[in-house]
């Protein structure tokens, strides 16, 4: 399917279909039990799940095949946020305009950085893309604050040219849209009595997302990738080969700048704003973090990275201490205010200590990340399962 093996085929597949059903999967609560706090399915968190899926994806085959570790990647997010952001001043509130300069432009971005960052290797092209990154923050929060706004960030003006589009009224909204179908409506299905609830922003993000990961596949299989593999095996011997490598991991650079680009353009098609925190050495240790957690050098792994990550940010962060204080509700006054206050730490405020925790574990425990687990969980099941199997049948007759 699609100039897929069966495996890969089957793999897509599954993304498809996790991405379909992820609303009513990550809605598993009712609203008015005490578990309502876990359900993570409405639009806002879905569309961030999908869009730093798509940024991990495409961090996924820098890092993951050629093993270059870049610390900058959250330059070219912001430098697509702000080629989206004004396309949509400039030409039209339609978000395709948008999408289309936010990966071009970060993608000729990251020619320029790749280009000087990969004349070094390891730590030093490490240190190099964060500079690169720090210093795109630092202009655009203050140095070029009449093309970025600085510290306010951009938005969509009523009065913005917008040349493509007809004048809005006073007091309309300005709201990106994809040929009149805003990102943030909503369409309902009826099916035996139950009602289904799709949201527009998600499922167009979901749909790049699907086509970003079957492009992630085609390059991880093709001779391209192959080659990104041998940088990572031993570049140095890939050299004396004959084989100029820089080639191929500028390439890389630049196919996953362009899925960042991608990323920050879909992340201003959502909210229609863009600032320099995107840009900030922050988002840029996130998507690592997503990438390692999920499993560096696989097809999925980044993207349960992503949406692991994206899920503790937006729940446990939520988590107050009177919800603490309704969970252990039935424990003894003196036992409640204990564990309230064993927990409190790690909620709230404190959601990077959990999901520090959590990091830390799996790197020591599964170095492979998410993906480790789950080969680990499913050699277990198979095993088990051959062994009940060989129980299961008869011995052979003693011979008399």
């Amino acid at each position: 399917m699609f100039g897929l093996d069966k495996k890969d085929s089957g793999l897509l597949l599954m993304v498809i279909a996790l991405t379909i059903l992820a609303p009513f999967i990550l809605n598993p609560f009712p609203e008015n039990s005490a578990m309502a706090q876990f359900n993570a399915g409405y639009p806002d968190l879905m569309q961030r799940l999908v869009i730093f899926g798509i940024f991990a994806i495409g961090f996924n085959i820098l890092f993951g095949l050629t093993g270059y570790l870049s610390f900058g990647h959250a330059a070219f997010l912001g430098v697509g946020s702000y080629a989206g952001i004004w396309m949509i001043k400039l030409l039209t509130l339609n978000i395709i305009p948008a999408i289309v300069a936010s990966i071009i432009v970060a993608g000729l971005f990251s020619l320029l950085v790749g280009w000087i960052s990969l004349r070094r290797s390891g730590i030093y092209f490490s240190i190099l893309t964060l500079a690169f990154a720090q210093m795109s923050y630092s202009l655009a929060y203050s140095v070029l604050t009449p093309i970025t706004g600085g510290e306010t960030g951009l938005q969509p003006k009523v009065n913005d040219p917008r040349i493509l589009d007809a004048a809005l009224e006073e007091g309309v909204t300005p709201r990106a849209n994809l040929f009149g179908m805003f990102m943030n409506d909503s369409f309902e299905l009826s099916l035996g009595g139950w009602v289904f609830t799709f949201n527009a922003g998600y499922y167009i993000s979901a749909i790049l997302m699907v086509i970003a990961f079957y492009i992630s596949i085609r390059i991880f299989r093709s001779p391209f990738g192959l080659m990104l593999r041998a940088v990572k095996s031993n570049q140095q011997r890939l050299n004396y080969t004959g084989v100029e490598s820089r080639p191929y991991t500028l390439a890389a650079f630049v196919i996953s700048g362009m899925y960042a680009g991608l990323a920050g353009g879909l992340l201003v098609a959502m909210d229609t704003q863009a600032g320099a925190e995107r840009m900030f050495w922050t988002a840029s240790g996130e998507v690592v973090l997503m990438t390692i957690l999920g499993g560096a050098g696989t097809l999925i792994g980044p993207v349960l990275g992503a949406g692991f990550i994206k899920y503790f940010e937006n729940i446990v962060s939520k988590i107050n201490e009177t919800i603490l204080q309704a969970w252990f509700s039935f424990l003894p006054d003196g036992l409640q205010d204990f564990f309230v206050a064993i927990f409190y730490p790690f909620i709230g405020k404190g959601w990077h200590l959990t999901l520090g925790i959590i990091f830390m574990l799996v790197v020591i425990f599964l170095p492979g990340g998410l993906m480790e687990g789950g080969q680990r969980l499913s050699n277990l099941f198979r095993r088990n399962k051959d062994t009940d199997q060989g129980a299961g049948k008869s011995q052979p007759a003693p011979a008399e």
